[in-house]
């Protein structure tokens, strides 16, 4: 799977790209991920990529004719048969969840465009993006966190990125009732520690019970 980024500070993604399972899965060639400094696909000799808003008002817009030549530059640059899905990623987008997780896992290509300063100019979601995405609701100072956060949410069904069956046991990868739950509780050694005990089912041997107290405890987890 192909991950392409617009953004304005590519060195804000290094640690992230490079440590752990991403980095694992980029060395197995399972993800790609290239970085594209959005000032490469200015024309003058600033590399400048905003400008004032029509109308007035506060901050600096993203031109729609720089973003736009960012994403053909991308485009041209894949094979005609691979079909590219590009992204906007904004809070008026909707809002991102494992469910969109797993079924953006299942395309060739993403392009992520991380926004800056006030916005982008309104062309670019009106003309140039096929989805409009957001993580939460609230405001950051750019896009980089939100692209760093799909593509490790993503990355993880990628096929191969984990171990089987590996994704669909984590919290909100599965339903309760039509409603995407929460994982139970998980314990490790030592058994006892500050008074602190480990359930005794769980130390049992006794499958059956272990996966009955999983059972009633995943949903008093998700009950909270």
């Amino acid at each position: 799977m192909k991950f392409d980024i617009i953004t304005l500070f590519p060195q804000m993604f290094e640690v992230v790209l490079n440590e752990s399972i991403l980095k694992k899965a980029r060395d197995k060639g399972l993800i790609d991920i290239e970085l594209h400094n959005l000032r490469d696909s200015a024309t003058d000799s600033h590399n400048t990529v905003d400008d004032t808003p029509y109308g007035g008002g506060t901050g600096m817009v993203l031109k729609v004719d720089v973003i736009d030549r960012a994403i053909t530059n991308i485009k041209c640059q894949m094979p005609n048969d691979k079909i590219s899905t590009v992204i906007l990623l904004t809070p008026q987008g909707e809002k991102f969840n494992a469910k969109m997780a797993k079924e953006l896992a299942g395309e060739e290509h993403l392009v992520l465009i991380c926004g800056h300063y006030e916005g982008f100019d309104e062309r670019v979601r009106e003309h140039l993006v096929d989805r409009q995405i957001s993580i939460g609701d609230y405001v950051l100072t750019g896009g980089e966190l939100p692209a760093m956060i799909l593509v490790d949410a993503i990355s993880r069904f990628v096929p191969g990125v984990l171990p089987e069956g590996a994704p669909d046991d984590d919290s909100h990868s599965f339903e309760i009732d039509g409603v995407p739950a929460l994982e139970h509780p998980q314990y490790t050694k030592p058994s006892e520690y500050n008074g602190w005990k480990v359930p005794d089912v769980l130390m049992s041997g006794n499958h059956q019970e272990i996966a009955k107290w999983r059972h009633e405890n995943l949903r008093r987890t998700n009950e909270k």
